[in-house]
C-alpha cells in the first residue's frame, strides 16, 4: 500500500505510522544529491527535518529496525577510503543536511536503545536511476551509438550496484537489533572505478566507435580523483557485494530494453 505524505508535515507522519505501525523502516528520502537541486531549505526540510520527523513518530510506535539512508558525501574530500569513526568533512549543503541526520539517528539511538542503523551509500545505480545520471545518460546515448557529454576522465566514483544496496538494507535491518543502537556502514564495492573506465568498458558493449569528448560538460563542485569506500565494517557482517561495474551494467541495459515503453516515459 501507497500512502503520499510530506515528511515535513510532522503530525500527519505521526497519524501514518501509528496507522501502519511499521516493524522494519527504510528512510530513503533526499534532495540535493544531484547538481540540479540547489534549494537549501528543501535540503534541510528533507534531509535532516523530516528524518527528525520519521524517527520520532516511529520511537512511538516501536519498531524492529530502523534504516537511515546517509551519503558517502558526509565524508567530503578524502585521499583514502574512510572508515566509519573517521571524522566527516562534507563539502556541500547536501553533505551538511545528510550528515546532520547520520548524527540525530546515532544520538537518537543511543539515548533511547533503538535499533537504528545508517547505512552510507556510495554511487548506486541500476533500474530507475534519474535520468540525467551518469549511468542512464551512457546507456541512453549507447544504444543510440554514441557517448553522451562528459567530465574529466579521472575523476572516480565506487560505483555499486542496486541489488546489492538492497540485500544491505535487508541485512542490516534483520541484525538491527543484535548492533550497537546507532551504527554507521559504508555501502560501496570498495572498488574506485574511473570514469575513464566507464566510458572504455560503455565502448565494448555498445560497440561505440566514436572517441570520447572529455570535458564537454562541467564538474560537479565536488567531484574528486578519489572516492571509494571502506566496506569492512559491512563485510563483517557477512554481506559482500556480487555484482562487478561491467555486469551491473549489462544488467541495467537489458531493463532498459525490456521496459522501453516505461523508458520513454521517464528518459525523455
Amino acid at each position: 500500500r501507497i500512502y503520499p505524505i510530506n515528511l515535513m508535515d510532522r503530525d500527519k507522519v505521526a497519524e501514518t505510522v501509528n496507522h501502519i505501525r511499521p516493524d522494519w523502516v527504510f528512510h530513503l528520502a533526499a534532495y540535493g544529491a544531484y547538481s540540479w537541486q540547489e534549494d537549501l531549505s528543501l535540503a534541510i526540510n528533507t534531509n535532516y527535518l523530516s528524518t527528525v520527523n520519521l524517527v520520532n513518530a516511529c520511537l512511538k510506535t516501536g519498531f524492529e529496525a530502523f534504516i537511515n539512508t546517509g551519503s558517502s558525501s558526509e565524508y567530503g574530500l578524502k585521499d583514502h577510503a574512510p572508515a566509519e569513526n573517521e571524522y566527516i568533512d562534507p563539502n556541500s549543503y547536501y553533505a551538511v543536511t545528510k550528515a546532520a541526520a547520520t548524527l540525530f539517528c546515532r544520538y537518537t539511538a543511543q539515548l533511547n536503545k533503538s535499533p537504528i542503523l545508517n547505512l552510507r551509500l556510495y554511487s548506486v545505480y541500476g533500474a530507475f536511476e534519474e535520468p540525467n545520471r551518469l549511468i542512464p545518460a551512457v546507456i541512453m546515448n549507447g544504444l543510440e551509438g554514441k557517448l553522451p557529454p562528459l567530465v574529466n576522465p579521472e575523476i572516480g566514483r565506487d560505483f555499486i550496484f542496486i541489488d546489492d544496496v538492497i540485500s544491505a538494507y535487508l541485512l542490516a535491518a534483520s541484525l538491527a537489533s543484535s548492533l550497537s543502537p546507532g551504527e554507521v556502514f559504508n555501502v560501496g564495492t570498495g572498488i574506485q572505478t574511473s570514469i575513464r573506465e566507464v566510458v572504455a568498458i560503455s565502448r565494448e558493449v555498445f560497440d561505440i566507435k566514436t572517441e570520447p569528448v572529455w570535458n564537454s560538460m562541467p564538474n560537479r563542485s565536488w567531484d574528486a580523483n578519489i572516492w571509494i569506500a571502506n566496506n569492512s565494517k559491512l563485510l563483517s557482517l557477512g554481506w559482500a557485494p556480487q555484482f562487478d561495474f561491467k555486469t551491473g551494467l549489462l544488467r541495467t541495459i537489458v531493463w532498459f530494453k525490456q521496459n522501453s515503453d516505461l523508458i520513454k516515459k521517464i528518459y525523455h
